[in-house]
């Protein structure tokens, strides 16, 4: 289990030096350094070399800047590399140096440190590599994007001024665009790109700019309740998102979006705190 723990630990704390260091190479060296201290005293090198491995491919393989060019599939071997590396390899008879010094108890008993180096694991990977994870999924199922803001009137029949903040559409607009699709397509490319910052857009994931951070502690919640048995609780709480959420998902209209959005992105994300919490359950009782 130990492989796994690096290599979820590796590709979580790559994802939070990109996402949060001002000078990446430093936040890279320094997430390298850690690993590679993590090895040595726990007799683990060739594990953290394949985490070190893995990290790297994984920031080639998921950009946080652009749609990833392989969409969740990286996602989805890492999970595969990382059930594989639990069920088949299982725990080690000896930890190295530290395995003779280490204690950590809990209220389920000793914690030996492979294991206490996969709960750390899954639990960064869950912070913002897990955010990574659902945005490629929202990408592959192509729901709402910003940059296709403006063929949102050609998809839907709605002018874009006309759902902007405070701003109404012009008169005989609509019947322009009725009257030839691809004129009414350009002119709403035409009003988007002019603009300006006195009359705003709305974007249709604007309701949603918590998810960065709600995301990570709902994930991190899911793995801590299912570890814990607490499933009423578990239960309550997803019960809750979907309440809270309810209002402003209700005023999709006929498109049904902002409801997509909600669905795929949530169903992401409880997967994974759910399988985390598996993956660690399955340490534990091995």
């Amino acid at each position: 289990m130990i492989v796994a723990g690096f290599l979820l630990l590796a590709v979580g704390a790559a994802d939070l030096v990109r996402q949060f260091a001002p000078r990446r190479w430093i936040g890279y060296l320094a997430v390298a350094v850690i690993l590679l201290l993590l090895g040595s005293v726990s007799d683990a090198l060739l594990p953290m070399l394949a985490g070190l491995v893995v990290g790297a491919l994984w920031v080639w393989c998921m950009p946080s800047e652009r749609p990833a060019p392989l969409g969740f599939w990286p996602a989805v071997l890492l999970g595969v590399l990382s059930i594989g590396a639990v069920v088949w390899l299982g725990a080690r008879a000896d930890a190295g140096l530290i395995g003779s010094v280490w204690t950590l108890r809990s209220p389920f008993g000793d914690v030996p440190f492979d294991l206490a180096i996969l709960t750390l694991g899954a639990a960064v990977f869950l912070l913002e590599s897990s955010n990574l994870v659902v945005r490629a999924a929202l990408d592959g199922e192509h729901t709402w994007r910003p940059a296709e803001l403006r063929l949102v009137a050609s998809d839907t029949a709605v002018s874009i001024p006309a759902v902007a903040d405070g701003v109404a559409a012009e008169p005989g607009h609509d019947a322009a665009a009725a009257e030839s699709p691809v004129e009414g397509a350009n002119a709403e490319s035409v009003s988007v790109e002019g603009m300006t910052a006195d009359t705003p857009v709305s974007d249709p994931r604007a309701g949603f700019k918590g998810g960065r951070l709600i995301g990570p502690l709902e994930r991190i919640l899911v793995m801590i309740l299912t570890l814990a048995a607490a499933y009423p609780i578990l239960a309550a709480m997803l019960a809750a998102k979907g309440i809270v959420r309810f209002p402003e998902i209700s005023r999709d209209g006929e498109t049904g979006a902002r409801a997509e959005y909600f669905l795929v992105g949530s169903l992401v994300s409880w997967v994974i705190g759910l399988g985390a919490a598996f993956l660690v359950w399955w340490a534990a009782h091995s």
